[in-house]
């Protein structure tokens, strides 16, 4: 059985959504460290032929609180109108906008402020939208010890769930040891996108954008024909 792990992004890159489908399980990190730097809160759409960054504005709070604890800020309530007229103005002449647009939208109108059920809550609705028939659970809901780090965790999570695959990011081939993870009886893949380039209103095209940015330019046949362009290394 294969599984694969991530922190949750909101509206990630196409490759998330090839993750997601080479998994038979597929673990949403909650109880883990939220970071400042990554792609949790925020994302990047294609406005004005050039990558646009958005992000969900959060309450103040330590930085060292996991994602499943930090909560979305009060001023996201008119933000939020700001980013839908941003995708709305970058997106209006699209040829799925109609059918995708009322679904963005719904995601960001939905009232959660924890900021990992906001975030969950999204990835579903997309999923649904794609077609993804993979099982998700979230990594609270196993009871690891959340002393574990790195691999370590990584294995316990595989342990727990009788795994005999991990799939992991490309960007992790230099985090974790195939002997290590051979030893307790799993094997490591490293799952790599293969970068298809789709019509966009600029000349040259602009990769590892939000899935909004696929599903905008996107049939639902074509978007299920990208989803399977990865490599497992």
């Amino acid at each position: 059985m294969n599984v694969a792990i991530m922190q949750p992004y909101f509206l990630p890159y196409l490759g998330y959504f090839q993750l997601i489908k080479a998994a038979d399980i597929f673990v949403f990190y909650d109880n883990i460290q939220y970071t400042k730097k990554g792609w949790i809160n925020r994302n990047r759409i294609l406005l004005d032929n050039k990558d646009v960054l958005f992000s969900i504005p959060l309450e103040k709070s330590s930085d060292f609180l996991n994602v499943n604890e930090k909560y979305i800020s009060c001023v996201f309530d008119k933000e939020r109108e700001k980013i839908l007229g941003q995708i709305q103005s970058a997106y209006k002449r699209s040829p799925y906008f109609k059918c995708v647009y009322p679904v963005v939208e719904d995601i960001f109108r939905d009232g959660n402020k924890n900021l990992f059920d906001f975030i969950f809550h999204s990835i579903i609705v997309m999923l649904e939208l794609m077609q993804l028939k993979t099982k998700v659970i979230v990594s609270s809901a196993l009871g690891i010890n959340d002393n574990l780090k790195g691999a370590k965790k990584v294995l316990a999570i595989c342990k727990c769930l009788h795994a005999d695959t991990y799939i992991n990011p490309i960007g992790g081939t230099e985090l974790y040891s195939r002997d290590e993870f051979k030893q307790q009886g799993v094997n490591l893949y490293f799952h790599n996108m293969i970068v298809t380039p789709y019509p966009q209103p600029t000349k040259k095209f602009i990769s590892h954008l939000s899935v909004i940015d696929v599903l905008m330019h996107n049939s639902t046949d074509q978007v299920n024909q990208m989803l399977q362009r990865y490599e497992l290394l």
